[in-house]
């Protein structure tokens, strides 16, 4: 699934590509994509044919396209969605599911919203220029300017859950998934299950700076790609998972001691970490 990093990477393309261009017709070829539109398919193309796209934002792992009348076209890749900026006459893609064809050139540049796997999905947001109503609720992310890191440290440490259930809750920080989540936390050197409250305020400020740095470092390099599902908006894959020390290398030597990395079952998924960088706590053995 796209994390933070290959979001961000495509909310910048969409930024150099697609604002201020009118909006001048929208194809909804399959419906289960905008199917969060309340209004349905034709609804959801009538109310962006005519408009302009006039800001590119994300939260986390949301990104939403303000629209010139204070709405917003807001998105979610899920696990295999793409948007692509198409120049006129590119063969469609396989799996195209929306098209949107922006002017004002006739045959015009066309944003796709491409999705295999169909779990992502598009809606208008009435009103959500400035923060769709639908993800108010989403706290902010690491990269963002006004990310409060002061608050995160003071809810994990009055909290007994583990911090990585923790830097998993979107309430709590979003858009640290399991990729960047398992890199901090072995930047960190501390052990994914450890209870907040059992964590010092500078073990909690180590494992925020080391998912802030390897997602900085993600960003740097277009993003972690694992599989041909995950491209920005002109097709490129990024290449950081070349760079991962924990994620997906189990068995492999820890970059930091040798220690083969170690997977672990984790709330029906995996976690990685190095068995003697990160002890377990000790109810864990």
């Amino acid at each position: 699934m796209p994390e933070l990093p290959e979001v961000e990477v495509v909310r910048r393309g969409l930024e150099n590509h697609v604002l201020d261009r009118p909006i001048t017709s929208v194809e909804v070829l399959h419906p289960r994509p905008v199917r969060r539109h309340a209004g349905g398919p034709d609804d959801f193309a009538a109310r962006l044919t005519g408009r302009t796209f006039v800001g590119a934002h994300r939260r986390g792992k949301y990104l939403w396209l303000s629209l010139d009348n204070g709405d917003a076209l807001l998105g979610h890749l899920g696990m295999s969605g793409q948007m692509l900026v198409q120049p006129p006459g590119v063969p469609d893609e396989r799996h195209l599911r929306v098209r949107m064809v922006l002017g004002p050139d006739h045959p015009g540049l066309e944003l796709r919203f491409v999705d295999q796997r169909m779990f992502g999905g598009l809606a208008v947001s009435d009103g959500g220029a400035v923060v769709p109503p639908e993800i108010a609720h989403i706290a902010r992310d690491p990269l963002d300017p006004e990310f409060d890191d002061a608050e995160l440290v003071r809810r994990v440490r009055r909290s007994e859950s583990g911090i990585k259930r923790l830097l998993l809750n979107q309430n709590v920080v979003s858009g640290v998934g399991d990729t960047y989540d398992d890199e901090g936390l072995w930047l960190a050197q501390v052990h994914g299950e450890r209870p907040g409250s059992r964590l010092r305020r500078a073990d909690v400020e180590r494992v925020l700076a080391g998912c802030r740095q390897v997602m900085l470092q993600a960003l740097g390099q277009g993003g972690t790609s694992f599989d041909a599902l995950y491209v920005n908006v002109n097709g490129s894959s990024g290449y950081f998972d070349r760079s991962l020390a924990a994620y997906g290398r189990e068995g492999e030597p820890c970059p930091r001691c040798g220690t083969p990395i170690r997977r672990e079952p984790f709330m029906n998924r995996s976690s990685y970490r190095c068995p003697r960088c990160q002890r377990a706590p000790r109810r864990l053995g």
